[in-house]
């Protein structure tokens, strides 16, 4: 069976399963919970895949390509803000950098504010090629989200931050237990 038909079938399985009102009303329902855990999944793997089909038709890696599309749509990053957008060490972005410095896709420079910090910018090249890769991951979870009304997307925007306050929460908490 292909990918996508499996990816079909899996995403018409996650919008069927309704959760059951009444346990849903009176106490945090297993069923959905998983379900909001298994979109995520699918999300995740389906842009993986997306990503890796994309990468290896232009040459790139899916982590460059994350950061091409990112400073297509931000601009000029320091390479800690870099780090921080994708979730990534400075040790492992430095890397990333350099390799992409090679390649010609982005170019670093000196911050005139502060010479301490280094601005990652795209280069012609990178910017070709951020603007050439336009069935990216990204650009799908944007204009999927996009489709949404303001009102769901406004809610979607408060509840996906509040999740990941508690996750954040977790992990410290586990953290602190550890130590």
């Amino acid at each position: 069976m292909s990918a996508s038909r499996t990816n079909s079938a899996a995403r018409k399985r996650l919008r069927s399963e309704p959760p059951d009102a009444e346990r849903h009303a009176t106490k945090v329902d297993k069923a959905a919970i998983d379900r909001i855990i298994e979109t995520g999944i699918w999300l995740q793997a389906e842009s993986r895949r997306l990503a890796k089909e994309q990468c290896a038709r232009h040459g790139i890696t899916a982590t460059q390509l994350n950061a091409l599309k990112l400073l297509q749509s931000v601009g000029d990053l320091s390479l800690s803000d870099l780090s921080k957008k994708l979730s990534a060490t400075n040790s492992a972005i430095t890397g990333l950098v350099d390799r992409m410095v090679d390649a010609g896709l982005v170019a670093r420079e000196q911050s005139a504010e502060d010479r301490r910090v280094w601005k990652i910018r795209l280069t012609p090249e990178g910017r070709a090629m951020a603007k050439k890769v336009d069935v990216a991951p990204w650009e799908i979870l944007q204009t999927a989200l996009a489709a949404l009304p303001p009102s769901k997307l406004e809610q979607l925007i408060a509840t996906l931050l509040e999740v990941a306050d508690h996750v954040e929460n977790v992990i410290a908490t586990r953290r602190e237990r550890d130590e």
